[in-house]
């Protein structure tokens, strides 16, 4: 075919990209593309020598092309296909078909253990070409090459793109200047790297100090688990890379996530953390200074590093061995930061989580994460993902057992994030992945994914045999010499560097570490907390010093006009014009105030005294009861779409920002994000709210292993708010109760608060405590239902001005206190019916004590309630929830503690039970009706 040919047909010249991209939409769904070009491709297709032709994504992803992207060469009529332009169109689907497949052929495995899978499409035989079509010049379409080159060129150029250290996975994307973005910089380069030779050798530098820390560990401290990294040392030289490119960039900070596998390298080699430091972990000489601590592969370490644009503050987070749940907490954390610095787009501020191929594959916190990436609300700029891939999960390397998808990195197809593997034997093509990787990052500002394939050369830890469960894989391991001595034979054979002088590079990195220093001079040290927001919660507070947290009536009445404020043209739903009507006399003092308003005077005072304010939840916009209302809507849509107003947002132009987001339905992800939030962020109010208490049983891992725990293991400190409705209604099993027991068998140590406001002023003021007060610890509150709209559960506007939280609350009615027999201790939504109960049947015999702080207890109140009721003979914990759920076991200890030799305790409660609660609303009824009337029967 001669070149006046090619660019007299319609096929090719400038046609050829807009030709390429119509025949992708085709492959896709043929009823994609205009009639006359489906009849010109369905001709073509019947017409090409037999040959079954299906370039369809292998995992079904749309690849539907946005044409208006494209120059689109005005057509009117397309001729007849002659032979010749039959073989330019298999040129192109040649070209499609290695874009999508070529990563089958791919050199990925270092072990050899994976073979190349057979794709016909990519058999240029499988066209009908012969070998004297070889040496035919045909148009390249969009491959980054000539523009006219013979067909064996073609073919060379896509085999050294797509089928050598380097596969990718790209072609699932929808955009197309994404995807011409990544063939440019792949085709351009044939993806093979060019670096200089001093940048060769200090790619071995990094592979030294990688593969020398573990060979020293395992020397020294033989048999001692540290979840080793042979077998992965490119990650050390992948993450240098990365931190230096993102400098040079502008990024200012990093915030890192991963779990044990390779962590005590990255501590050392990449943050820089002191090896003398970490053999007193191993030898256990380590300074024991928190009240559990946590084991060496599981801590975190801040540090800063020197680049080119500048020190760069690198944070690793810790994490438990629960692999996975770092994801989101290291995404809130990213936020909170990029929040801090006004980093809009995530220029500033980048996230990086290396994983593990069968947890990435494995655990569904990973799907909750990447969901959340492209959102308004939890969205970081990007996260660059590593995945440690050792081909095997503890002992599972079956693909046949590990997992249902061809490759452990398919999950991220479905935010079509592009996906690189890389051999981790060639540190080069690793590191060339790796800029790639960032720079797709920091221009479209979405994940992408490195998959480093690599081996794992010890057991799961130091102390497992392998080969019991791995014996062929093992039997190779055992023979390769190391990604670092591959490196060094190449660079040798190059003459980069000679074997002394690599045998120099590994003996002074051996020296380092029996003087226990870290050889990495561009590390800089600094005290992370000290030089922080967290500075000023570092010194001891106790948990009830006494806070002012009222403010003054005037103030109030001037927030509560600002929150009912609504722009003139905006048409209210009638409910929620109601609500507005109300709120204004709710603040001019005329109707009492509710808990939607009260709630919302606590954010606009804080926002107006500095503090932002940060609330998530499902419907947490207009809350789950129709009670916030912080997000209103205007009910007249144009054209333009739906209007909201958000009156938190207006309170004063110098206030601090105001953020309510309904999530995705997700629990762990989106708790785990805001707890890396509050770590980071400790002068705003953090708020996670649960749709009902009972879902926040999804996100158990978060509480246990952070909220609960963090403190104590690693002296992380956080001020996240959880607010979990809580109430028996006869709504079910899975809407009354958010699981009060758990939490209250997690306190100790003063590490969380468990507290269930009964009024609306007291929700006031424990909202402004949490931030005023110079203590940072997580609230749970086990937030009203049913009460937000009681008559009963209301509260003047003096209320919020002059009072505080109290943890106890008193009897309210005037009883003669010689004469009470019987103190009912309760909490929440059952003192209402209680005390209804009491007056319907005029008790005047028995108070009533909330307690509305179950932890830390407030002993001092409650102990001054018991001895204003010395002739009291009882002392009756009564509780919506069965005895073996619900505050019950977790509060008799205290309640006795302060009872009088002569008083007895006893409850009032329902039956312990399975289930939560009941499904059937009659014998809800009766039983709730069974425990108010238990209360007040006599006992003894």
């Amino acid at each position: 075919m001669n070149s006046s040919k090619i660019d007299q047909s319609v096929l090719y010249g400038e046609n050829a990209a807009f030709i390429e991209a119509l025949y992708d939409n085709y492959l896709h769904d043929p009823y994609s593309v205009a009639p006359i070009w489906r009849d010109y491709f369905d001709t073509m297709q019947a017409d090409q020598a037999s040959v079954e032709v299906n370039l369809q994504p292998s995992n079904g992803a749309s690849v539907a092309v946005d044409e208006t992207t494209e120059e689109s060469p005005k057509i009117v009529d397309v001729a007849p296909i002659e032979s010749d332009d039959r073989k330019q169109v298999a040129v192109l689907q040649l070209i499609n078909a290695y874009r999508y497949h070529g990563l089958s052929q791919a050199k990925l495995d270092p072990l050899g253990l994976v073979q190349p899978v057979d794709v016909p499409e990519l058999d240029p035989v499988h066209y009908g070409f012969t070998e004297a079509d070889l040496d035919k010049v045909f148009n390249s379409g969009s491959l980054v090459c000539p523009e006219h080159a013979t067909l064996r060129d073609i073919l060379q150029i896509l085999r050294d793109t797509y089928c050598n250290s380097i596969g990718t996975e790209y072609m699932h994307i929808s955009s197309v200047e994404q995807k011409r973005w990544i063939q440019a910089r792949l085709e351009g380069q044939r993806s093979t790297p060019n670096y200089s030779d001093e940048y060769k050798r200090h790619i071995l530098e990094r592979l030294v100090a990688a593969e020398g820390l573990e060979r020293y560990l395992h020397s020294r401290y033989v048999g001692q688990k540290r979840f080793s990294g042979e077998g992965n040392e490119s990650l050390i030289p992948l993450l240098d890379g990365l931190i230096q490119r993102a400098g040079a960039s502008g990024v200012q900070q990093i915030v890192m996530g991963m779990a044990h596998r390779a962590r005590l390298n990255v501590l050392v080699n990449t943050l820089g953390k002191m090896p003398a430091n970490l053999f007193q972990e191993f030898e256990g000489t380590q300074p024991h200074d928190l009240p559990s601590g946590d084991v060496k592969y599981h801590l975190g370490f801040s540090s800063a590093i020197q680049t080119q644009g500048g020190v760069m503050r690198l944070a690793l987070a810790f994490n438990p061995s629960h692999l996975e749940i770092v994801n989101p907490v290291v995404e809130g954390s990213a936020r909170a930061r990029q929040h801090v610095l006004k980093d809009l787009v995530g220029d500033k501020v980048m996230p990086i989580l290396i994983h593990g191929d069968a947890a990435f594959a494995g655990q569904g916190v990973v799907m909750e994460t990447l969901n959340l990436s492209q959102t308004r609300g939890f969205g970081t700029g990007g996260t660059v993902h590593i995945i440690i891939n050792n081909q095997i999960g503890f002992t599972t390397s079956d693909t046949r057992d590990s997992r249902s998808t061809f490759y452990c990195t398919d999950v991220a197809k479905m935010i079509e994030a592009p996906i690189f593997h890389v051999n981790g034997d060639d540190p080069e093509a690793v590191l060339m992945v790796g800029e790639l990787a960032f720079d797709f990052r920091m221009r479209f500002h979405k994940d992408v994914v490195i998959d480093l394939v690599c081996f794992r050369r010890q057991g799961h830890n130091e102390q497992d045999e392998p080969m019991v469960t791995q014996p062929r894989m093992y039997q190779i391991i055992n023979k390769h010499p190391g990604t670092m001595r591959l490196y060094i034979d190449k660079l040798v054979a190059a003459s980069i560097i000679s074997k002394e002088d690599a045998d120099a590079m590994i003996e002074a990195y051996r020296t380092a570490m029996d003087a226990g220093t870290n050889p990495n001079k561009s590390v800089h040290y600094y005290d992370h907390k000290a030089t922080s927001a967290w500075a000023p919660f570092l010194k001891p507070v106790k948990w009830n010093k006494s806070i002012k947290t009222g403010i003054s009536l005037a103030t109030l009445k001037k927030l509560a006009k600002r929150l009912t404020d609504v722009p003139a043209d905006f048409k209210l739903h009638s409910r929620v014009e109601k609500i507005m009507t109300d709120r204004r006399a709710m603040g001019e003092g005329k109707l009492l105030v509710d808990w939607g308003m009260a709630e919302n005077l606590a954010y606009a005072s804080l926002l107006q005294e500095g503090h932002g304010v940060r609330l998530t939840g499902q419907d947490s916009g207009r809350g789950t009861f129709f009670h916030r209302h912080a997000v209103i809507r205007d009910q007249v849509v144009t054209d333009q779409g739906e209007r909201i107003y958000v009156p938190l947002c207006h309170i004063d132009p110098q206030q601090a920002d105001f953020v309510v987001i309904d999530s995705m339905l997700s629990e762990e992800a989106v708790l785990g994000f805001e707890y890396g939030y509050a770590t980071t962020q400790p002068n705003e109010l953090v708020i996670w709210e649960a749709q009902f208490g009972d879902f926040v049983n999804g996100a158990q891992v978060v509480i246990d292993q952070f909220i609960a725990s963090g403190e104590a293991k690693w002296g992380r400190l956080c001020g996240l708010v959880m607010m979990l409705p809580h109430g028996y209604e006869g709504m079910g099993p899975e809407h009354s109760s958010a699981r009060l027991e758990r939490f209250l068998q997690l306190c100790a140590d003063y590490n969380i608060q468990i507290c269930i406001p009964s009024t609306p002023a007291q929700m006031f003021h424990v909202l402004r405590r949490q931030v005023i007060r110079p203590l940072r610890k997580p609230l749970i509150i086990m937030s009203p239902k049913s009460m937000l709209r009681l008559k009963e559960s209301t509260s003047r506007l003096e209320d919020l001005a002059q009072g505080q939280f109290y943890p106890v609350i008193s009897e309210v009615d005037d009883l003669d206190a010689k004469k009470i027999r019987r103190i009912i201790v309760c909490s929440g939504k059952i003192y209402y019916e209680l005390i209804n109960y009491r007056k319907e049947k005029n008790i005047t015999n028995m108070v009533i004590i909330r307690l509305e702080q179950l932890y830390p207890f407030p002993h001092q109140e409650f102990q001054a309630e018991i001895d204003r009721y010395k002739n009291a003979k009882e002392v009756i914990w009564c509780q919506e929830e069965p005895g073996n759920q619900g505050a019950w076991h977790r509060i008799q200890h205290y309640l006795l503690r302060h009872m009088w030799p002569n008083q007895i305790l006893d409850y009032a409660l329902r039956v312990s039970a399975a289930s939560p609660a009941v499904g059937y609303a009659a014998r809800h009824k009766f039983t709730q009706n069974e425990l108010i009337e238990a209360a007040f029967r006599d006992k003894i």
